[in-house]
């Protein structure tokens, strides 16, 4: 068995002068000290070497650590990958398809920016009346306080507020639902429009080009962002088929890694995903992989918190 530590982050970024201070993100100049302290206690490893290793090829050094990167951020190519060129490492980056294709923003990031401009207190008493006044009228589903006593539970990041207004716009209610609040709520709090925050928020095609022409690896994370263990399974194969397809350029279809989105995923993701070339799974289990115990598409990961210098860094 080969352990293996994973790192993951979102957001990395000049938090002081980005327009959006309160986004829960990695500040540069911590992600610095800490890739600087990774080289120097870690053997940092290639995404290429793990599938070696995951195919019985090879074996991982001692206290192999691998870098991933979530969600395909400007931030990841203006400040990230400067300092992994720099410090001659490679990073492993999972950018959804919508991203970079259409400059639409993906549901999770309007979720981001509103709660990085609003009063908690207000939005989820927002959030709590939007859903009193639609139940009944063209869309079902529980009483809010069913659905705050099943959902608003704090985890180590958020608070139960936050995780229940996140709950109910990322995946709870019908899509159709969350669409017309988040875009009521995004008018109400976030003071630019979305296709300028797109814009702002996302690679280019060129940029992921660039890194891959570098050395940086590239992987899969859906195209619309979806819970895919929550969806009809047709509609989740049609999400990652199209995921490959626009990322096509940039994956090799015979032996590619997917990193589900929210970590969610089951039996017919795992089924589909592997029927189509991937080789492994990036999840947000807390854990230190074991390669050979550890289901190959099922690998956890350590959240960038759980690596020193000790500072709040993700969602």
């Amino acid at each position: 068995m080969s352990k293996l530590y994973i790192s993951m982050y979102h957001y990395t970024r000049d938090l002081q002068h980005s327009r959006y201070p309160r986004i829960r993100g990695l500040d540069i100049s911590f992600f610095r000290q800490q890739v600087e302290l990774m080289k120097n206690n870690f053997s940092i490893v290639t995404m290429e070497q793990v599938i070696d290793v995951v195919e019985g090829n090879s074996e991982l050094p001692k206290k192999a650590l691998l870098l991933t990167f979530d969600d395909g951020y400007i931030d990841n190519y203006d400040y990230a990958f400067p300092i992994l060129e720099e410090f001659g490492l490679q990073g492993s980056f999972f950018i959804p398809g919508k991203t970079f294709t259409t400059y639409k923003l993906l549901d999770v990031n309007k979720i981001h920016y509103i709660l990085a401009s609003a009063s908690l207190r207000e939005l989820f008493a927002d959030v709590k009346r939007e859903m009193d006044y639609y139940r009944g009228i063209e869309f079902d589903y529980e009483s809010t306080d069913e659905l705050i006593n099943k959902y608003a539970i704090a985890n180590r990041f958020d608070t139960k507020e936050t995780i229940f207004i996140k709950r109910m716009l990322q995946t709870v209610l019908p899509e159709k639902l969350r669409k017309i609040i988040l875009n009521k709520l995004f008018k109400k709090y976030v003071d630019v429009t979305e296709e300028q925050l797109a814009f702002e928020l996302y690679m280019t095609e060129d940029q992921i080009r660039t890194m891959k022409r570098h050395g940086m690896f590239i992987g899969i994370h859906g195209y619309e962002h979806y819970w895919l263990g929550n969806i009809e399974p047709q509609k989740m194969r049609e999400d990652i088929s199209l995921a490959l397809d626009v990322l096509d350029e940039f994956v090799d279809r015979k032996r590619w890694v997917m990193n589900y989105p929210y970590g969610n995923y089951n039996q017919d993701v795992l089924e589909y995903i592997s029927g189509q070339g991937a080789r492994i799974g990036l999840t947000t289990k807390v854990g230190i992989a074991e390669i050979g115990k550890d289901r190959a598409l099922e690998l956890p990961r350590l959240d960038c918190n759980d690596f020193p210098p000790d500072r709040k860094c993700i969602k």
